[in-house]
């Protein structure tokens, strides 16, 4: 067995990391399976999706930016506990 070195800007590895995380694996292992799974089909593989965090959607986005502009111009921003929950499911 071999050991190979691989060079990733800070914020990429952090992503990975965090990602390869929420599937239940290291690097090693997304790593091992890419390459089987490459080597096995002779083409670049497949995909493998984490869920995305569903606060960054973009009715959530528009919604904060909404309520910056607001900010910035003095206005109080209120919301309801319905109207907050229902950001979360978006």
């Amino acid at each position: 067995m071999i050991t190979v070195s691989l060079r990733f800007e800070d914020e990429m590895k952090k992503q990975l990391d965090e990602m390869c995380d929420e599937m239940g694996m290291n690097l090693t292992t997304f790593f091992m399976i890419y390459a089987k799974k490459a080597l096995r089909d002779r083409r670049i593989p497949f995909e493998i999706a984490a869920p995305r965090d569903p606060f960054y959607s973009d009715s959530n986005i528009a919604q904060l930016k909404k309520a910056d502009q607001q900010i910035k111009h003095g206005q109080v921003v209120v919301k309801t506990i319905e109207e907050l929950e229902a950001m979360e499911i978006e």
